[in-house]
């Protein structure tokens, strides 16, 4: 027997249906052990000695893994052929050394990059050893890691409250958005114009010229700068006479893009799909793994984990066929397409990303995908065909026109392209990141010359723009120029920088918040050559030198700690004022930007003579006046008036709405710490409330303001107990409130213009059960009649465990999340029941959520949206995702774990069934007692029940605020 060791569970049932009965393939499900984290796991003392830890689930996987070895005649490492892969494998390997069940058996590893039969089995007959140099690379990586992370997070913890952690790379990362964000606000519009003469033929054939010449002098875009310099040119042109000076029509080519690295992936699908790069490695990880394709696993693409951009010669012939097959002989260049690239490490350097059979065209495949999985195996399919197609062949004209005024000589020019044999664009055109005019569409014919006549001359006032901020795609294409990370590591990089909340995504751009540019502003003042873009990229080149087997990965932790070590050291003697002062120097043009009026910008707006600055507290980082105590003056750091500009008044952070004409105080609106809000007046306690999510700061009125500071307001009286029902805004968010029963409203809906039949269809549905409350009262609550069905017999709404649903007899559909049981009609409830009969409701073999893959042991795992938040399902088992983990960017394996814990944890706790006693022969005991004790343990038991069961409807009862 044989055995085989993947990382994937999902990869090892796919292979083991491939090597049949004499191979057992077992999953490690990815990394078997860790440096725990703590202090010593990386030992600069003793010579960056590693202290490696197995975690409980995979001891359990790794004992059954030896328990197989030591019956099998030889092993086969089949990890990811990658450094990370060779890694595992290397793992696996010392853990297997250590149980001592190896002996003498032959260890071999084999790498192959696609999940086929052929590949499979051809990689079976070329086994190697493990690439050690591979293993030292991946070794160096990691201590680095580590001692960077667990080195560099503490300081920020003492130094800088509210900072999470920082990284050797993702601190670059993160430095790259901050200082796009600083050019953009330095950016200062420069203002410039343009003129456009709109010409006709001597044919009347109509055309455009722009002005690029005047007196023999070239006009550059910005040369023009002022709208009188701009009229004295539209008044000559006005009058001028136009004539034909040169045509020149020049053949071109378009060759088309390589097939795709994993840098070039996530860079595509962020444009073309709008997928985050986490997200594309997630289903690029299944598209690898395999697809059940009528009954047969089969991996769909080559390994999606690479540098390289060529094609392995059966793929490139396979291409070819296709393309003639497809597009017709004359789309297939006469010599196939060969791609390099200067790989920073040739042992990494795999094939490009491509489909494992280009016959297998995305229209035959897509029944057998969920939407996002067809619509990237579409992408790869295309991009891969379109690398090996014959170029575009293109004309471009250029025809420079004289306008002669008098003794005056202006020059225009019109450009234009043709394609005169698409090529490859009419399968695929590269996406761009910042879209720029084409040179324009195809020109009249002309010829030297001709005379030309004008319909009108257009003056335009353009402005330069500042930089964009970064897009996801736009960061990973960045920090592949300057050499920073490596393809397999962006997704994850910039899935921290979220959940870390040190950048947000708004309309796909990247914006640092206030945390991540102080973290950055700290690095930089006391860890700059650590945040240096060279001296990141200079790490990475090691790393590829140790796996080259250049250099000594010892030495290059030795170098690296010598100055690291002394730059921590630095920081211990640090006082707060310190780090303060270097903040507030750095940051000065952003916290405190110049008004304009010549004003200091630091000038406390609330007291005369206070000086305003950055502020430690516990919760973080804020503006405050140099005179605290005696003056409160607080604001946020990203605030610099009351719409983020300059302000309109002498006090930032406030903006005056008004005046309440009942008391005669002023209302306004504020940012807090923890958001804008409202408050009335000023002293000691004055009335305050929160802006809900549904209204955005701009929009507030006085009248918003003033019902805001009404809450709770009474909107209804209950129909039955007559007491009144009230809407307010609490700890939660917006509710309304019958007693003790409390029901929030829904995110798209109004606090202030709530009505009356909405607030009590809340209460009556939250009291009947019918809000989808896990803990409420479940099947006892009444149903809601909606009418009756075509084919006879009610349709209700009932309340279930995990939610409303529509019953018709024996057939239920849940409600969809965003669905309101209380207004739900009868046809939208057929519709769900239709939905459901033909399997796409999520009845049986229909799956619910977003499908992550299979469990080794069958069944589906997906990734779901609970009311407490996101959960991972397998079967009858939920596991909610642990602290870091967002569905996003969850994997196959982590759902894995956590099923497998929460399975686990289930049965430890289900009561073991007790032996029956042993019935004692012609003896008196005491066991007498023991059905008085046995009731009074019963007794006990039901309380404690009882209390846990109120406990745990706590959540359902407590108000929201």
């Amino acid at each position: 027997m044989n055995v085989v060791i993947v990382e994937s569970p999902a990869k090892a049932k796919t292979i083991n249906k491939y090597l049949g009965k004499d191979y057992e393939v077992f999953a490690s499900f990815g990394h078997v052990r860790d440096l725990p984290p703590k202090d010593g796991s990386v030992d600069p003392d003793h010579d960056f000695a590693m202290l490696w830890d197995v975690d409980t689930k995979s001891a359990k996987r790794l004992a059954d893994i030896a328990k197989a070895v030591k019956e099998a005649d030889r092993v086969i490492l089949a990890t990811d052929p990658d450094r990370e892969g060779e890694a595992i494998s290397w793992h696996v390997l010392e853990v297997l050394k250590a149980k001592k069940v190896l002996k003498d058996k032959p260890v071999e590893r084999v790498v192959f990059n696609a999940i086929t039969q052929s590949a499979i089995l051809d990689a079976m007959r070329h086994p190697r050893a493990i690439d050690i140099d591979l293993v030292d690379a991946y070794l160096a990586r990691r201590a680095l890691d580590y001692l960077v992370g667990f080195n560099l997070s503490p300081v920020l913890w003492r130094k800088l409250p509210g900072a999470r952690s920082a990284g050797r790379v993702q601190s670059v990362a993160l430095r790259l958005v901050c200082e796009r964000e600083l050019e953009i606000e330095r950016f200062v519009p420069r203002e410039y114009w343009s003129l456009t003469a709109f010409l006709r033929t001597p044919a009347d054939q109509p055309f455009s010229a722009k002005l690029v010449g005047a007196d023999g002098k070239k006009i550059n875009r910005l040369d023009i700068g002022a709208g009188a310099e701009a009229e004295a040119f539209k008044a000559a042109l006005e009058t001028a006479k136009f004539t034909v000076a040169k045509v020149e029509a020049k053949p071109a080519r378009r060759n088309p893009a390589p097939p795709f690295t994993t840098s070039t992936l996530q860079q595509e699908a962020a444009r073309k799909l709008g997928l985050a790069p986490a997200r594309t490695m997630q289903l690029a990880q299944r598209l690898y793994e395999g697809i059940d394709l009528d009954g047969e696993t089969v991996g769909l693409i080559t390994y999606m984990r690479t540098d390289g951009v060529d094609l392995a010669p059966e793929a490139i012939t396979g291409a070819r066929k296709v393309i003639a097959a497809e597009y017709g002989d004359k789309y297939v260049p006469q010599a196939p397409r060969r791609y390099q690239v200067k790989a920073k490490n040739a042992q990494e350097a795999h094939e490009a990303i491509r489909p494992t059979d280009l016959a297998r065209l995305p229209k035959h495949v897509a029944r057998f995908l969920d939407a996002e999985q067809a619509r990237l195996y579409d992408l790869i399919w295309t991009r891969t065909i379109a690398s090996q197609m014959e170029s575009a062949e293109l004309e471009r004209t250029t025809v420079d026109i004289l306008a002669e005024v008098g003794a005056r000589r202006l020059d225009l020019r019109a450009t234009g392209q043709v394609v005169r044999f698409d090529g490859f664009l009419k399968l695929y055109q590269e996406g761009r990141d910042d879209e720029e005019d084409e040179e324009g569409g195809r020109l009249p014919a002309m010829q030297v010359g001709d005379p030309l006549k004008k319909d009108r001359i257009e003056a335009s006032q353009h402005f330069t723009e500042p930089p964009p901020r970064f897009t996801e795609a736009t960061l990973v294409k960045r920090m592949e120029e300057l050499g920073i990370g490596r393809p397999s590591t962006y997704a994850s990089t910039l899935a921290v920088l979220k959940d870390r909340e040190y950048v947000r995504i708004d309309k796909k751009r990247l914006i640092p918040e206030d945390k991540g540019r102080l973290v950055t502003a700290f690095l930089e003042s006391f860890f700059g050559r650590y945040v240096g873009y060279d001296f990141t990229a200079d790490l990475e080149s090691s790393l590829d030198k140790i796996s080259n087997h250049e250099i000594d990965w010892k030495q290059v932790l030795r170098d690296f700690w010598a100055d690291f070590s002394g730059a921590i050291a630095d920081t211990k003697d640090l006082r707060t004022t310190q780090v303060l002062d270097s903040l507030n120097e750095v940051l000065g043009p952003y916290i405190f930007p110049d008004k304009g009026d010549g004003s200091n910008p630091r000038a406390c707006p609330s007291c005369a003579n206070g000086q305003l600055s950055l502020k430690l507290g516990k919760f973080g980082s804020f503006i405050g006046c140099s005179n605290y105590p005696e003056c409160k003056f607080t604001r946020t750091l990203s605030d610099t008036g009351p719409e983020g500009g300059n302000g309109e008044t002498d006090r930032p952070g406030v903006k005056v709405l008004g005046v309440d004409a009942e008391t005669g105080e002023e209302i306004s609106l504020r940012d807090g710490r923890f958001g804008a809000y409202v408050q009335r007046g000023e002293g000691e306690k004055p009335k305050r409330a929160s802006l809900p999510k549904t209204i955005a700061p701009a929009d507030l009125t006085l009248d918003m303001a003033l019902g805001l500071l009404s809450l709770p307001r009474e909107v209804a009286r209950h129909p039955e107990t007559h007491e009144p029902i009230l809407a307010g805004i609490g700890r939660f968010g917006p509710y309304v409130q019958h007693g003790k029963t409390y029901a929030n409203i829904g995110k798209d809906e109004d606090i202030l213009t709530l009505g009356a039949n909405r607030a009590i269809d809340l209460i009556i549905a939250k009291e009947s059960g019918l809000t989808g409350r896990r803990f409420g009262k479940g099947e006892s609550a009444p149903a809601r009649v909606l009418g009756d069905h075509p084919e006879g017999g009610q349709v209700t709404i009932k309340a279930g465990r995990f939610g409303p649903y529509v019953n018709y007899g024996k057939l239920n559909a849940t409600l969809p999340k965003d669905a309101d049981p209380t207004t739900l009609t009868l046809e939208e409830g057929l519709a769900l029941l239709a939905a459901k009969a033909s399997g796409q409701g999520g009845g049986k073999g229909a799956v619910q959520g977003q499908l992550l893959g299979e469990h080794p042991s069958g069944g589906p795992i997906t990734v779901r949206e609970g009311r407490f938040g996101p959960y991972v399902n397998h079967g009858k088992v939920n596991a909610t995702l642990k602290s870091g983990l967002s569905p996003e960017t969850l994997t196959l394996e982590e759902a894995i774990r956590l099923i497998d814990e929460k399975a686990g944890a289930a049965s430890k706790k289900a009561p073991a069934k007790k032996a029956p006693a042993k019935k004692a022969s012609g003896k008196t005991t005491t066991t007498e007692k023991a059905p008085a004790k046995k009731a009074a343990s019963k007794a006990a038991t039901a309380k404690t029940t009882k209390a846990k069961a109120a406990k745990s409807s706590e959540p359902d009862e407590e108000p929201p605020f």
